[in-house]
């Protein structure tokens, strides 16, 4: 069975690097993205099983994301 993947938007560089590093041990497949835009952006190539979201970002903050994710399904 494939892995699931994950889409991971957050802003701050740490956290992305701690939540791919323990999600890919796990055996997921993840996808890094550092705001809302990119992470959006990612969906043309990556349809992930989960996006864990950060709520508190600059330029496009989390319920924005949200909102824009919820449209694009």
């Amino acid at each position: 069975m494939p892995a699931k993947k994950i889409l991971v938007v957050d802003d701050e560089p740490e956290v992305r690097k701690l939540m791919e590093h323990f999600l890919t041990t796990q055996g997921y497949e993840v996808r890094l993205a550092e705001n809302g835009r990119l992470g959006l952006a990612a969906l043309d190539t990556f349809t992930p099983d989960l996006v864990l979201l950060d709520m508190h970002m600059p330029e496009m903050d989390g319920a924005e994301t949200l909102r824009a994710l919820a449209q694009h399904s």
